[in-house]
């Protein structure tokens, strides 16, 4: 289902729009090898948010900057109810593994392609060099030490062998076996490109993304997130503002790491030991303030 490149024009509207995303509509970002994101429609903006936070109709007489400083306030403070106002639906293809951790997010309307009607098109990841690490062994989730240039190879190798080898039995159980294709699905490996319309209002969508952006999100699923990042920065400027400064680029200290703080800032000296922090809280304290 690739994006569809002669979507005529948008007809004339009395709905609120954002002419920076008008001009992106059906435009698909490229993610990883095969896969894009690309918005298909929207609804309300950063007026929108504005309109429901003060439960009123029309522009007002509120000036720019007003409307701005009510949407950092609302942002800071957590009232997340006007950022639902705002929803956004996006047409994403990305690799079953990906659509796997993605579906955990619960809180948007999903509608993906049915390899029970449909035959699966012959497309894999196969993951760049440089992105074939060994398990870390500190982290039970994620990538640790680099391969080797050596190493890369033959794994991408291995990798692309069993995808093909997979894609050829599908085929022969389809179309030579007669089998069922909900059946036969099943040999697909899980780097196998799949397609969803995936819907999600603005309050949901912040939250999606200040997971899935952040330095400790795995790659492939961050690659699809800062791509959604774009769109939302043209969508709602002022809501991606307030979101960059309070959630993206802000530190969350603990009642305990607060205290730590205090009593540094008061000129003492203070360790892990007698700090009450473990020592992962430790080390998340000490490398938030290395950061910032």
């Amino acid at each position: 289902m690739a994006p569809d490149e002669s979507t005529p024009p948008p007809a004339l509207t009395r709905r609120a729009t954002v002419p920076a995303l008008e001009a992106r509509l059906g435009e698909p970002i490229v993610c990883l090898d095969h896969g894009f994101v690309r918005v298909v429609d929207y609804f309300g903006n950063d007026d929108a948010i504005v309109q429901a936070a003060r439960v009123s109709y029309g522009a007002g007489t509120r000036k720019t900057s007003e409307d701005r400083q009510l949407i950092r306030y609302l942002l800071r403070h957590r009232h997340t109810t006007p950022f639902e106002m705002c929803e956004i639906k996006f047409h994403v293809k990305l690799p079953i593994f990906v659509a796997r951790q993605w579906i955990r997010h619960r809180t948007a309307n999903v509608n993906e392609i049915s390899g029970r009607y449909s035959i699966f098109t012959d497309q894999f990841y196969l993951p760049a060099p440089g992105e074939l690490a060994k398990q870390s062994t500190n982290n039970k989730q994620g990538r640790g030490e680099a391969l080797s240039d050596d190493e890369a190879t033959r794994v991408r190798g291995t990798i692309e062998r069993i995808s093909r080898q997979a894609y050829a039995d599908y085929e022969q159980l389809i179309h030579e076996e007669g089998l069922a294709r909900e059946v036969g699905r099943a040999v697909l490996p899980v780097n196998y490109y799949t397609e969803w319309y995936w819907k999600i209002d603005l309050h949901n969508l912040l939250h999606f993304l200040s997971l899935r952006i952040d330095p400790h999100a795995q790659y492939e699923i961050r690659v699809f997130a800062e791509a959604m990042a774009e769109f939302v920065k043209l969508w709602v400027p002022a809501a991606w503002e307030a979101f960059a400064d309070y959630r993206i680029g802000a530190v969350t200290l603990s009642r305990q790491m607060l205290t730590v703080v205090r009593r540094r800032l008061a000129g003492e000296v203070v360790t892990q030991e007698d700090s009450g922090l473990s020592k992962r809280e430790w080390a998340e304290l000490n490398d938030s303030l290395e950061n910032e």
